[in-house]
């Protein structure tokens, strides 16, 4: 049994929620979000109480237990991103490294011969505070996968820590070579 799944799932006020054929439509005050679902579970929508309880079809099979929790956990995270939304922060570390934005693009300035220009997905802004990058919507998964796409662009190295990276993440850094103690050969 899946204790996620065992458990009502509360719908903050101002959220609907339609539940259709094998995919799950969330509309709050930040956005929307569509997403499909495993056939294998079954959310039923109780109006009076304004929550939702889920169930599989098949209590015996591994998988759909499995499955179960996720669409509970995907469903969680749908609700959290209308009513809050998802945000990631990026840093840009080294000399002469800045980011500008052009409408929907960012363009990125990261110590290639050129500029690299990126193309925000539909449903996620960013929005630019220096040398960090702010990447926020409502679907959890857009915006962490954008994050990581940008982050691709120049990964922090370890010698200097020059790079993109997370504002929480911590490099690893290495030691440069040694001098050579110039008398005993």
């Amino acid at each position: 049994m899946s204790r996620l799944g065992k458990k009502p799932i509360k719908i903050p006020e101002g959220v609907n929620v339609v539940f259709g054929d094998g995919e799950i439509f969330v509309k709050g005050p930040k956005g929307e979000v569509r997403r499909s679902i495993p056939k294998a579970v079954i959310f039923n929508f109780d109006k009076e109480k304004n929550e939702v309880a889920s169930s599989v079809a098949n209590l015996e099979n591994k998988t759909e237990r499995a499955l179960w929790g996720l669409a509970v956990r995907l469903f969680g995270g749908m609700l959290d991103g209308v009513t809050r939304g998802f945000e990631e922060k990026l840093e840009m570390v080294g000399i002469g490294f800045k980011v500008a934005q052009s409408g929907n693009k960012l363009i990125l300035e990261v110590g290639f011969s050129h500029p690299v220009e990126f193309e925000l997905p539909s449903g996620i802004s960013a929005k630019i505070d220096k040398n960090i990058i702010i990447i926020s919507g409502v679907d959890k998964e857009l915006v962490g996968e954008t994050a990581a796409r940008i982050r691709r662009i120049k990964k922090p190295e370890p010698y200097k820590g020059k790079g993109i990276k997370y504002v929480d993440e911590v490099i690893r850094r290495k030691a440069g070579k040694a001098a050579k103690t110039g008398a005993g050969k």
